[in-house]
């Protein structure tokens, strides 16, 4: 079945930067047509005569399956499917597989980086030596702003799962305490504690959870107020999580030590931010890229190659919707 289908990977350039190993890809599909990107207008032609589309972050809406009926598959190269259009391609026959897990070592890293960039004063001292204060300065060292070990403080955690436990494990070999936190519209556990309690607790706060009602704005004015004068916050799992004006008031009035963010509730910020502006003191901000390592989006070619394999041998993997 598998040398018989055609498919269209309508933006694989916001995978593969030239990095990547696509041949197994290739071979997994008759004919495969790489778009490097795909404007919403142009999806339904594209697709056309295509039993397989390959989409990241193209939205395939119900317009598409209904204009697209030769679609039988569509890999997601992500593990949000956010883009599709679930209902509509199950009531098209559709099946929906995405990709989980393949992200894991890279945004646990990455996350570990911005802790520890916001506890070393990272981007100050960088400033400062750009600025020449070091090459001015009366002695060997220059040690203006305050530097934090993370030994023996504690982390709390919203979101335990697989990456969760990745940087909960990362924390814990330098010397951290990981407290996990309870998140809103989950039942209750004896493990967790509610965030009145946990926030007052922690010098770090990280966050691993989905994005849904229940968890909008989870971090908003009261809750930044609840937190330590000198705790850090970091975020790279979505921009919604968080309340981005009150952090940015929270951070000009100097009550945090400081935050860091891999994500905005707009991505591309085209329309701006409030955690843009310039006058913002102790605030890291990275453009979506801790999940994009090349080993990361290596294993993404490969889970979809097994995804498509799955599927033609009639035992999908990875499916949802």
């Amino acid at each position: 079945m598998s040398n018989s289908l055609r498919a269209v990977f309508l933006d694989h350039a916001s995978l593969d930067l030239g990095d990547l190993d696509m041949q197994p890809l290739h071979q997994a599909f008759a004919e495969l047509t790489l778009h490097a990107h795909t404007r919403p207008d142009q999806v339904a032609e594209r697709l056309q005569g295509a039993q397989v589309a390959i989409s990241n972050k193209v939205p395939l809406d119900a317009a598409t399956f209904a204009a697209c009926p030769e679609l039988k598959l569509v890999l997601v190269a992500a593990t949000g499917t956010n883009n599709i259009d679930l209902k509509a391609a199950s009531a098209h026959g559709v099946t929906v597989c995405n990709c989980q897990g393949y992200g894991t070592p890279s945004v646990a890293q990455h996350t570990l980086m911005l802790l520890l960039a916001l506890a070393t004063r990272l981007p100050d001292y960088q400033r400062d030596i750009a600025a020449g204060r070091w090459q001015q300065a009366s002695q060997f060292c220059l040690l203006d702003h305050p530097i934090v070990e993370l030994e023996g403080k504690t982390l709390g955690m919203l979101g335990h799962g697989e990456l969760g436990g990745a940087v909960a494990r990362l924390a814990e070999a330098f010397g951290m305490r990981v407290l996990l936190g309870q998140l809103p519209g989950r039942p209750a556990r004896a493990d967790r504690l509610p965030l009145h309690e946990l926030l007052p607790q922690v010098d770090a706060l990280t966050l691993h959870c989905p994005l849904n009602e229940q968890t909008r704005n989870m971090i908003g004015a009261q809750e930044l107020a609840l937190m330590k004068p000198r705790a850090f916050l970091i975020n790279t799992a979505r921009g919604g999580l968080i309340d981005e004006q009150a952090l940015a008031d929270t951070l000009r009035r100097g009550h945090l030590g400081g935050a860091a963010t891999d994500v905005l509730l707009q991505e591309p910020p085209k329309d701006g931010n409030p955690l843009l502006a310039a006058d913002i003191p102790r605030l890291i901000i990275t453009p979506h890229s801790a999940w994009g390592s090349q080993e990361a989006r290596q294993r993404i070619v490969g889970q979809m190659v097994e995804n498509a394999a799955g599927f033609f041998a009639g035992a999908p993997l990875r499916v949802v919707g």
